[in-house]
């Protein structure tokens, strides 16, 4: 079977300043990845690459059985259909309700029947236990709620891969924690999370393969205590 990511050799630019060089990964089903690594190190521009906002150019790679060498930008909206994205600023629709900011991503990615749509909203809202907070806006809801409506906005389209960019870092340790047991819950039923973050706390109590970036290289740590800066 294909793994949800499978990377060789690739060197990912920032204009054409290459910020990492020759990475490999390979990403298997139902994986748990954290990405570590100071700001500016390039762990958002590789998830930028693998939901199709950096072309790559250099290198193979592949995610949810989407070529990313030269992916065409008509492409791109039917990967991100196979994905997830969890961004750190949440990125919610501020004057829509929770469902509604739903029922808008399913618009977009071309469901067509208003009552399976609705079903599939408060399906990923029950998952996320929000269920009973469907009428709210984002300002009504608190920062770990907002987080949480972010992840079922991820799961709507049953995404083989999740791709998180620091998505506990806007939380407090105990609401951080709540996400986590979420992700986690997701990754246990077979889809495979990659997760950009700074909290090494998160990292010892829940566990996952650990990769650094650092001096544009990739490298997994076996051994946690072998992370430094």
């Amino acid at each position: 079977m294909e793994l949800p990511i499978s990377i060789k050799d690739a060197t990912i630019y920032q204009g054409r300043i290459p910020v990492l060089q020759s990475i490999s990964l390979d990403v298997q089903i139902g994986e748990f990845v954290y990405l570590v690594g100071k700001t500016g190190s390039g762990k958002s521009s590789l998830l930028k690459t693998l939901y199709g906002e950096i072309p790559l150019t250099e290198g193979n790679a592949r995610i949810a059985e989407f070529d990313l060498n030269g992916l065409k930008p008509n492409q791109i909206p039917y990967l991100r259909r196979k994905l997830g994205i969890i961004f750190q600023d949440f990125q919610l629709l501020a004057d829509r309700t929770a469902l509604d900011n739903l029922l808008f991503v399913l618009k977009a990615t071309g469901w067509k029947n208003n009552f399976e749509m609705k079903e599939r909203a408060m399906e990923v809202l029950e998952k996320v236990g929000l269920q009973t907070k469907y009428y709210k806006f984002p300002n009504e809801l608190s920062g770990g709620e907002q987080q949480r409506l972010v992840i079922a906005r991820s799961l709507l389209n049953n995404p083989k891969v999740v791709l998180a960019d620091e998505p506990t870092g806007n939380l407090d340790p105990e609401i951080s924690d709540d996400v986590m047991y979420l992700l986690q819950k997701i990754c246990s039923e077979g889809t495979s999370v990659i997760m950009a973050t700074h909290d090494y706390r998160l990292i010892q109590k829940f566990g996952g393969t650990i990769y650094q970036v650092k001096d544009q290289k990739l490298t997994q740590i076996i051994d946690f205590a072998d992370l430094n800066w």
